[in-house]
């Protein structure tokens, strides 16, 4: 029991450190993910302020500042706590014989930097859109959904406002992904992060964007305001759940986007009975299930 304590603790101070150095620039430029989530949201909002797809709402749109803590909340806060945890469960697995190799389908470190980075981006991609799948499908994982879906306005911030038990369930899957990949992380996976920041901010934006023909390739602003529409088609219980790539919708039949004039009511039947305030926000869904988004 005492080596999972100090695991613990030493995880928990570690990645407190971490951010600590990061706010102060003591860490290498590309692996500093809290200037670089300011960066992008900035870039981001700043595009948003000068080619505004629906032109009436605010560049202060509304919950824009409470978005804006759960960025901070969701990518930092919350992390520092949780990383104490998931190194426990690591050294728990470590200690009954599971290794990150144990589930490895494939070897990809024979392979050039960027193949290793494409892999790496996909197979991770594809977890994520699983799992968000799930998060639609089942009453008791569409409770705690229902905070990101809460959203009437959209804008960048809009990305990282989710419920903390979010995290619980896409951790532990992404590193499944990883484990698939005999638990090796590329080099330069921090492109992969970067990258998939971004494209998050873009899909949730206030800007007009469909990528072209590319758009069957990658998720895009249209097509991600129509997955946080409130009339779903009938008979679903969702569409458009990709996270970086919408791909997986095309392959898997899920893709919908009947227009594109951005003139719909977003949310869900019954979001009126969601807090208002972030406190509330986080400590909602533990109460009885609800049905799945239809």
């Amino acid at each position: 029991m005492k080596h999972y304590l100090e695991a613990f603790w030493n995880a928990f101070m570690g990645t407190m450190d971490w951010t600590w150095k990061s706010i102060i620039f003591d860490v290498p430029w590309y692996t500093n993910y809290f200037w670089g989530l300011i960066i992008i949201s900035l870039v981001v909002w700043f595009l948003e302020i000068m080619f505004p797809w629906r032109k009436e709402q605010g560049i202060f749109r509304k919950d824009f500042w409470l978005d804006g803590f759960y960025m901070f909340f969701n990518f930092f806060l919350f992390a520092i706590v949780i990383s104490g945890v998931y190194r426990v469960l690591q050294l728990f697995f470590k200690d009954i014989g599971i290794k990150a190799s144990s589930l490895a389908i494939m070897d990809i470190t024979s392979l050039p930097s960027w193949a290793q980075l494409l892999i790496f981006f996909i197979i991770l991609d594809f977890v994520q859109w699983f799992t968000h799948v799930l998060l639609h499908k089942y009453a008791f994982l569409w409770k705690f959904h229902k905070v990101h879906h809460s959203v009437k306005e959209m804008g960048f911030a809009a990305h990282l406002r989710y419920h903390w038990m979010e995290n619980i369930f896409y951790k532990p899957l992404k590193t499944f992904g990883v484990m698939i990949l005999g638990g090796f992380e590329p080099e330069q996976a921090y492109i992969v992060h970067f990258l998939a920041i971004t494209i998050g901010h873009f899909n949730h934006s206030n800007i007009k964007i469909t990528w072209g023909p590319f758009k069957y390739i990658f998720n895009n602003p249209v097509m991600h305001l129509y997955h946080h529409a409130y009339t779903l088609p009938k008979g679903t219980y969702g569409v458009n759940f990709g996270i970086s790539l919408s791909l997986w919708d095309y392959i898997f039949k899920t893709n919908y986007i009947p227009e594109d004039s951005g003139s719909i009511t977003l949310g869900y039947p019954g979001d009126d009975e969601m807090p208002k305030t972030f406190f509330k926000q986080i400590l909602y869904g533990f109460g009885p299930k609800d049905k799945p988004h239809s």
